[in-house]
Order: structure tokens, then C-alpha cells, then sequence
């Protein structure tokens, strides 16, 4: 008969890679800071505090909710609001009350900041109270094209891209239908 030794082994390699992770997270969490590990990213904002870059980030996937797009897309869509809050202080101060509205009002709701409400229909609860907001507007319809004029996005959802260039789409696509039954 075999025995099998069902302990949990941990090696050298595991356990450094683990504290390794462990040290900063906990580093992180003594100072109060709320972003998760998912939004580690947000750390690199030089303008914006890294709580308000993410909450931008989680509002612009509320505001245009798409499963089949990753949080790159949406954090490519708000990044360029760090570089221009550097340079219009207006603009920050707007972003930073704004955010720190939806905050209140999810801590009210809630009891935590808009970014660890978990169910995505309490933060949509949370940004209807808002949407007549300067920040709600703004982020709107900047996501617009930011968003959507990304072509990496657009492959997404099965749009190939203009096609004035390659002889329109009489010539390419009009009659491509796939899924409908040939009658």
C-alpha cells in the first residue's frame, strides 16, 4: 500500500513570490489606501489620486457596461484625465468632487465607497443620483470617443473599420451574413 503525504508543501520559490506580493498589500492597507490589486495600475497617477483614477475606471464600465471588453480598454478610455487634470486645476477639482459625491452617497447606501459596492445594479442606483453632475456629463460623453474610437475596441464588436478605402461596402461585406437561414 502507497501513502500519500496530503500535507501542503511550499517551496523557497513560493513562499518568496508570496511575501513578495504580501509586503506591499500590507504596506498599502495600513496606509488606508482602498484600491485592490485589480487596480494596481491606478498607483501611477500623477495628478489624479489613484482612488479617484479607479473610480473613474468603474463608472466608465457602469456608464458603458460591455462583458466582452477587458478594464484595459476603459482604463486606456480615462487615462488621459491624469495628464490633463496636471494642467487645468478646474478640471481636477471637478473630477476629485465628484468622485468624492458618488463616495458619499455610496457610504450612505452603502456603507463603502462607490468602488467596493459590489452588485454593478446598486452602482448604477448610485450613478443615476448623479447624472445630471458636471463629472457624470463630462466622463459621458468623453467615453463616447474615447471609448469607441478605439480600433482595438472595435474588433470587439465585429466592426472591421471604414471601408470608403477599400471600394465601400457593396464590394465588402453587404451580403455577408452567416447566421441567417438561406430562404
Amino acid at each position: 500500500m502507497r501513502e500519500v503525504d496530503r500535507r501542503t508543501k511550499v517551496s523557497r520559490r513560493v513562499f518568496l513570490r508570496g511575501s513578495a506580493t504580501a509586503v506591499p498589500a500590507a504596506a498599502v492597507a495600513a496606509a488606508g489606501i482602498s484600491i485592490g490589486a485589480e487596480a494596481a495600475w491606478a498607483q501611477d497617477a500623477k495628478n489624479l489620486k489613484p482612488h479617484t483614477v479607479a473610480t473613474l475606471v468603474r463608472m466608465a464600465r457602469d456608464i458603458y457596461p460591455h462583458d466582452r471588453l477587458a478594464d484595459l480598454y476603459y482604463v486606456q478610455a480615462v487615462s488621459g484625465y491624469d495628464a490633463k487634470a496636471g494642467q487645468d486645476a478646474a478640471l481636477r477639482k471637478m473630477i476629485e468632487d465628484g468622485v468624492a459625491q458618488l463616495d458619499a452617497a455610496a457610504q450612505q447606501h452603502h456603507k463603502s465607497p462607490y468602488l467596493t459596492v459590489a452588485w454593478e445594479t446598486d452602482r448604477v442606483v448610485l450613478l443615476q443620483g448623479v447624472e445630471h453632475g458636471a463629472l457624470f456629463q463630462k466622463l459621458h460623453g468623453d467615453l463616447l470617443v474615447t471609448l469607441y474610437n478605439n480600433k482595438e475596441v472595435w474588433t470587439k464588436f465585429g466592426y472591421e473599420g471604414a471601408s470608403a478605402d477599400k471600394g465601400g461596402y457593396i464590394n465588402r461585406g453587404f451580403n455577408d451574413i452567416d447566421w441567417l437561414a438561406q430562404a
